[in-house]
C-alpha cells in the first residue's frame, strides 16, 4: 500500500486495502478485530440485543457488497472502528424500522394465538439480558431529546471512545464540529446522563 509521508500503516490500513480489492480474509479479520465494538454500539442504538447482532452481520454484508463493487475509499484514519459505527448506525436506522413492522405484526397474530405461546424463558441469562435492554431503552428515552447530530458524536465519542479526531473523520465534519455539539449534548442533558468525555483527545 503506498505511504504517505510521516503515515503510519496500522493493521487496520493494510486490512482494509485488501478489502478495497476483495479480499475476503481481510473481510474476516476486521470482523473479528470490531464486531464487538460494533455489537456494543448497536445495543445502545436499538437497545435490543438481538437487533445488535442482525446490525453486526449487516454491517459487515454491507460492508462486503461495498468491496465487491469498488465502492470502498481508502481508510485514512489508523482505525476501521469508527468508519464501521457510522455504518452500523445507518443499518440501526433500517434494522429498527423494519423490527417495528414486525413486532407489531406478532403483537396481532400472538392476540389471535394467545392460547399456544410457549412458555417463558426464565432463564437467569435471559433475564439479565431483558434487564440491559430495559435500562437502555430509557437512556435511549433520554438521549432522543437530542438532536440526531449531537447524538452521533454522543454515541460516537463518549460510548464508544473514539477520539475527536476519529468521530470527525468517521462522519466528514470538523472537529470543532464535533466538539461544539457534544458541548450543548452535554449542556442539555446536565445531570440525566454521565457525558464525561475525560481522557478523549
Amino acid at each position: 500500500m503506498p505511504k504517505e509521508p510521516g503515515q503510519v500503516v496500522t493493521r487496520d490500513r493494510v486490512l482494509w486495502d485488501r478489502l478495497r480489492h476483495a479480499d475476503e480474509q481481510a473481510l474476516s479479520e476486521l470482523f473479528h478485530q470490531h464486531s464487538d465494538a460494533v455489537y456494543n454500539f448497536a445495543f445502545r442504538r436499538t437497545a435490543s440485543w438481538s437487533l445488535a447482532e442482525d446490525v453486526v452481520q449487516a454491517t459487515f454484508a454491507a460492508l462486503w457488497r461495498r468491496a465487491r463493487s469498488g465502492q470502498v475509499e481508502a481508510l485514512t484514519l489508523d482505525s476501521a472502528r469508527p468508519l464501521l459505527l457510522v455504518m452500523a448506525g445507518h443499518e440501526c436506522g433500517n434494522l429498527l424500522r423494519s423490527s417495528r413492522r414486525q413486532t407489531a405484526l406478532r403483537q396481532r397474530i400472538e392476540l389471535v394465538d394467545a392460547a399456544g405461546s410457549a412458555e417463558p424463558d426464565h432463564s437467569t441469562a435471559t433475564a439479565d439480558r431483558i434487564d440491559d435492554e430495559r435500562a437502555m431503552s430509557d437512556i435511549r428515552r433520554v438521549l432522543e431529546r437530542l438532536p440526531l447530530k449531537q447524538r452521533e458524536v454522543v454515541e460516537l465519542v463518549v460510548w464508544s471512545e473514539c477520539s475527536m479526531a476519529e468521530a470527525a473523520r468517521a462522519l466528514g465534519i470538523p472537529e470543532g464540529t464535533v466538539k461544539s455539539r457534544l458541548a450543548r449534548a452535554r449542556s442539555s442533558l446536565a445531570g440525566l446522563l454521565d457525558l464525561s468525555t475525560e481522557g478523549q483527545s
